[in-house]
């Protein structure tokens, strides 16, 4: 079975390894291609995302990269846009996302669309819901009102408008939310498996069929330690797998033993939601391969 990651961080972000390291050890690996993902420039600095001034090194060192591997792996150039709903920052106020066109003359292969802010509407600052804990437990506080099932609403929201909104190539770490409910023991903050939770994230699963948009498996938290499940999880991936959803599998790797990470157990959640073949990407183009 062919693989890939195209969902892949170094040291021009959040992660630890060059694009050099990360090639080898995708052909290492046996995958065959390695796309670069690093989370895009954002209007206010941040400490994980590539920063305005690197973008133009960053384009030259992958596109580097890809001319030194031609033949032996494919490399992509791409990056993970961040969507905030009304975010300030932005001369006109207006969301910021992957259909923006912030980044058109970059002319990249590919580009994920993810959701890790949530900007509440009561005026608070927005805060991201996979950072710290504290982050997480203060932005639900301060945002809305102690209310974990609302917060999560929201991110929901903000995923289905990002892919009605469209401009990216695949939907990054679906249910990201998931991330810091009950982390460490404590009280969950929501119930995914209440009406409130599974009737917004199905939103977004219409969306997805709506649109035709690639969905990830990610096994970014696995391979990190913070979750024992993908992302999605089982009862996500059997309604995507009911409106017909095409499956990538990534890493999210942000080192460079992380990159094939926990494949296995994708491919088995995969064929336990009843999936029978995931997608890869050639080119341009999305080509279907059998989950073996």
């Amino acid at each position: 079975m062919k693989l890939s990651c195209l969902h892949t961080h170094t040291d021009f972000c959040d992660g630890v390894d060059s694009v050099e390291v990360m090639c080898q050890a995708a052909f290492d690996a046996g995958l065959s291609a390695i796309g670069f993902s690093a989370h895009a420039p954002m209007p206010f600095r941040t400490g994980w995302h590539l920063t305005y001034d690197r973008l133009d090194e960053y384009t030259r060192t992958v596109r580097a990269a890809e001319a030194q591997w031609k033949g032996r792996l494919a490399v992509y150039l791409g990056l993970e846009i961040d969507y905030i709903a009304g975010t300030g920052g932005l001369a006109d106020g207006k969301a910021v996302g992957p259909a923006d066109g912030r980044f058109s003359r970059v002319k990249l292969d590919y580009t994920i669309g993810s959701v890790h802010y949530l900007r509440p509407a009561n005026g608070t600052e927005p805060f991201t819901v996979d950072g710290p804990y504290d982050e997480w437990e203060r932005g639900v506080r301060e945002g809305y009102g102690g209310d974990g099932e609302a917060a999560a609403e929201a991110y929901w929201e903000a995923v289905t408008e990002m892919i009605r909104a469209r401009g990216f190539d695949f939907v990054g770490h679906l249910d990201l939310v998931k991330k810091n409910n009950g982390a460490g023991g404590r009280p969950p903050s929501f119930d995914p498996s209440g009406n409130r939770y599974r009737n917004a994230a199905k939103k977004a699963i219409e969306a997805i069929r709506e649109s035709g948009v690639v969905v990830e498996i990610n096994t970014g938290a696995m391979n990190r330690g913070s979750l024992k499940e993908t992302y999605p999880s089982h009862e996500l991936l059997e309604e995507l797998r009911k409106v017909g959803a095409r499956i990538i599998i990534n890493a999210d790797a942000h080192r460079a033993d992380h990159i094939t990470g926990h494949y296995e157990k994708a491919r088995q959640a995969l064929r336990a939601a009843g999936f029978t073949e995931t997608v890869l990407f050639e080119g341009k183009n999305w080509v279907t391969e059998p989950i073996e």
